[in-house]
């Protein structure tokens, strides 16, 4: 009988040692637009929707800054409350900028095998960053229709995969080219 009270022992032991959910609370956004990049404390920490369903992610409870970010529009930043085992909810609306005029270029993602129709980061909501400003998500930019339009120019790319890892490089975009990155694992 004192192995099972050992092992309930051992485990309750472990339990108090790890983080516990008391200490978790979730953070839930839905706005305009729907697919804002959602930033805890200067972190990203993934897409407000996705498919126009609102995620909704664990954080440690408490005071926290919120961050909502689209490259077409500004960034709404506030405070809110996190209480342990509930949902904040937070709702937005973002401002428009003024669109960038043309000449454009296309950044996009490719892999290191033949293009196909089904993504090679299917699901992979990893920021990207130009210029350390946000400007969407790894699995957006990745088919052969789509991308990113951007003036030409030299810009510092990031992106934080969680298929690909950390990517940091300079990319050239030229007046009507695309411009691919490669993706390898």
């Amino acid at each position: 009988m004192r192995t099972p009270v050992l092992l309930f022992s051992t485990l309750l032991a472990f339990a108090v040692a790890l983080p516990g959910a008391d200490d978790m609370g979730y953070i839930r956004a839905r706005g305009k637009p729907g697919n804002a990049g959602l930033f805890v404390d200067g972190k990203y920490v993934g897409p407000a929707s996705r498919f126009t369903v609102p995620e909704k992610y664990a954080v440690e409870a408490g005071e926290r800054e919120v961050t909502l970010k689209d490259p077409r529009y500004e960034d709404f930043t506030t405070k809110v409350t996190v209480r342990p085992g509930k949902t904040t909810k937070l709702s937005y609306r973002l401002k428009p900028v003024e669109p960038a005029k043309p000449p454009f270029g296309r950044l996009r993602f490719g892999g290191d095998g033949p293009e196909s129709f089904i993504s090679v980061t299917a699901g992979d909501t990893g920021a990207v960053f130009i210029n350390d400003k946000f400007y969407g998500y790894i699995d957006e930019l990745n088919n052969a229709g789509g991308g990113l339009l951007l003036n030409p120019g030299t810009y510092n790319l990031r992106v934080s995969s969680q298929k690909f890892g950390e990517i940091t490089r300079t990319v050239t975009i030229e007046a009507n080219k695309v411009t691919v990155v490669p993706l390898k694992r």
